[in-house]
């Protein structure tokens, strides 16, 4: 999966493809060494 995140970034350059990936991998670590929400997330302010 984190192969299939990182091409998708590396075409599209979008920040929330590469937070998702962050995200991903903090999955595989122990919890408690990311905190990595979308909740608040805004998006682009016009």
């Amino acid at each position: 999966m984190l192969d299939l995140t990182w091409k998708l970034f590396s075409e599209t350059g979008s920040i929330e493809t590469y937070l998702l990936m962050k995200e991903l991998e903090g999955e595989n670590v122990e919890e408690g060494d990311t905190d990595v929400s979308f909740d608040s997330f805004q998006g682009p302010q016009m």
